[in-house]
């Protein structure tokens, strides 16, 4: 069926647009504002949306930027019309994301005409850039990369607010690191690809920390039993995995229990440190976090990635506890023989998403709180042969700029060192495929 959302707050407008598409037989929303615009996409996922500029709330540029960010309306096709012929403004909005720019006074025929040719040209080409379960290239995609609690907002829509998430295909494999709020924009997304058909999925869990598993029952797979949803983790500090994650899903909590999921769900709790998800190879390592937390490498014949999002390296937790007292015996060495644990882990690896939550002042602040800061993320990368480094558990108080800031930073330490180590900073939507170029 052809979608659309129709953002306008001029009600002859809106009524206007509304018929002309109707009688074409388009399924309409309609909004008034950009807030509720951004409300109903998020609800009913249109394939197109047509927005006025200059509309309340969230005006309409910030609403393609919104969409832009958003990974699951990659293939939306976006219409920004405005009453205003400034070439600035169309440039803008064409910028930011915008398929077309239409002017007031809008052609009913041509306009139409307009959308059928776009929701053509959409399905084309997302039938062209449909993954491939079975491609020859090892596929990972940020679908959450915040740490500790969600933080949706202008401020931070171009690194993204979700917390961790992230998808890896490789080997004919669907394998999701963590459940964090992100999982439902990729449960919406793999609902969409798959199209009824039935989805074989793995879920490996590092921890059951809230950031880490609060997502899971919005992840709209889990509720068609068509579907194979495999969830891996070790047990937990005070209880088992399985334990944890019904738990979150009772009442009070929740409307749904987990044992009353449509979906075919197993859990189970893992014994071993090197097991298979069909053709991946995983490896698992515990990291230093508050309770039992791991982190994970994937590899394929195509290449490798290791995901530790929590973490807190031992030698400067260390070097800031002793603060000019004696030093304990023997804890600079066990410290940094901890720390070189952690290197061999990662070794040579090409992609390590890992936890650099802070800068090195502020984790003075949070030192024993169980995340890093981006110093010791580029060291431990840089000694470790990594590739590329993705600077990942953004804190909750950093916004886009404070990020970027740090990924500068991080550029810097990674220039002096005797490496070629690329960085940046996990962003929801994006996309790395292995091998790397140049590889």
């Amino acid at each position: 069926m052809k979608t659309v959302l129709l953002i306008e707050d001029d009600p002859v407008m809106l009524t206007l647009l509304t018929r002309i598409l109707e009688l074409d037989g388009w399924k309409v929303w309609q909004a008034a504002d950009g807030e509720k615009g951004m409300a109903l996409f998020r609800e009913h996922r249109p394939k197109t949306v047509v927005t006025d500029l200059l509309i309340p709330k969230v005006n309409g540029f910030q609403v393609i930027s919104a969409l832009r960010s958003e990974s699951s309306s990659a293939h939306t096709r976006i219409v920004a019309i405005s009453g205003k012929s400034f070439a600035s403004d169309k440039q803008r909005a064409l910028e930011l994301g915008a398929d077309v720019f239409v002017e007031k006074p809008v052609n009913p025929a041509a306009f139409r005409s307009l959308l059928n040719e776009l929701i053509a040209k959409q399905q084309n080409e997302s039938n062209e850039t449909q993954p491939s379960l079975q491609s020859s290239r090892m596929q990972m995609r940020f679908w959450g990369v915040r740490g500790s609690i969600p933080t949706p907002g202008p401020n931070t829509v171009y690194y993204g607010g979700n917390t961790s998430c992230v998808e890896v295909r490789a080997g004919g494999e669907i394998i999701i690191l963590d459940s964090g709020t992100g999982i439902r924009e990729l449960g919406l997304a793999l609902a969409s690809e798959f199209d009824g058909k039935p989805l074989n999925v793995t879920i490996l869990i590092t921890h059951t920390h809230w950031d880490h598993i609060q997502g899971f029952p919005f992840f709209r797979p889990a509720y068609d039993p068509k579907n194979q949803i495999r969830i891996l983790g070790y047990e937990g500090a005070r209880a088992g995995l399985a334990g944890i994650l019904s738990n979150q899903m009772e009442s009070p909590y929740f409307p749904v229990e987990l044992k009353e999921l449509p979906g075919n769900i197993v859990i189970t709790e893992l014994k071993e440190m090197e097991f298979n998800v069909g053709q991946v190879r995983v490896k698992a390592a515990f990291v230093n976090h508050p309770g039992v937390c791991v982190g994970y490498r994937l590899a394929s014949d195509q290449g490798s990635i290791a995901y530790l999002p929590d973490n807190e390296p031992f030698h400067r937790r260390h070097v800031l506890k002793r603060n000019g007292a004696s030093p304990k015996s023997g804890g600079t060495e066990f410290a940094l023989s901890e720390d070189q644990k952690l290197v061999e882990f990662i070794r040579d690896v090409d992609l390590l998403i890992m936890d650099a939550q802070y800068d090195g002042e502020e984790y003075r602040q949070h030192a024993g709180w169980g995340h890093g800061c981006i110093d010791d993320a580029v060291a431990l990368a840089a000694r470790a042969g990594v590739k590329k480094l993705f600077l990942f558990h953004h804190d909750p108080d950093h916004d886009d700029d404070a990020i970027a800031r740090m990924v500068q930073h991080a550029r810097k330490l990674a220039s002096t060192a005797p490496t070629t180590l690329q960085v940046d900073a996990a962003r929801e939507g994006e996309i790395c495929e292995l091998p790397l170029a140049g590889d």
